[in-house]
């Protein structure tokens, strides 16, 4: 006996999380929609990523910054890409925690970074999507800690429409981390 044709439909539909992929290198050459950038609150640029990318940009970026500023930790704002090459057409900069010992709410922070980066990119019709090892520099939280939130965070988003996240280590050490914590997702630890 064959299918009932005559059965609605059901009212959910298969739901999938993004592609995730490690990388190491420069997240301003990434070939994605939208670049993250781990800002300040400012959002006029400073040190790491976030100095890489703002000079990547060019000054404009430091302006657009200013007129949307301040971005509060937790959130993300966006701006466009500036001067950098297609296909990267938006970066959307996000506030990390201050590391404070692991009591002040920095994870929950930390993961609000990167569900509030997911949903912009949604906004903003992003597919695809770079994202750096946020708050691990000069904000002091710990590398392998951020690593598995980033990776926890970003498989639990069922409700994006991003295919494609690419998590892109500025050095070795935090490529490992990286891929440790998506390994560690994918055999189910």
């Amino acid at each position: 006996m064959g299918p009932n044709r005559s059965s609605p439909m059901p009212s959910w539909h298969a739901v999938t999380m993004p592609a995730i992929e490690v990388a190491l290198g420069d997240i301003t050459r990434e070939q994605v929609d939208a670049i993250v950038n781990a800002a300040n609150e400012s959002l006029l640029g400073g040190g790491g990523v976030d100095g890489a990318i703002h000079r990547a940009a060019g000054p404009q970026l430091a302006r657009a910054g200013a007129a949307i500023a301040p971005c509060a930790p937790g959130n993300a704002m966006a701006t466009p890409a500036f001067n950098l090459d297609p296909p990267i057409r938006h970066i959307i900069h996000t506030v990390g925690p201050r590391w404070k010992g692991g009591s002040h709410g920095e994870a929950e922070i930390l993961t609000s970074c990167y569900r509030r980066s997911l949903q912009l990119a949604d906004e903003l019709g992003a597919r695809s999507v770079a994202f750096p090892a946020i708050a691990t520099g000069v904000y002091g939280f710990p590398p392998s800690r951020a690593a598995q939130i980033a990776v926890a965070t970003i498989t639990s988003s069922s409700t994006t429409a991003v295919i494609q996240v690419r998590l892109v280590a500025f050095d070795r050490p935090t490529f490992d981390h990286l891929t440790a914590a998506l390994q560690e997702i994918h055999s189910g630890a």
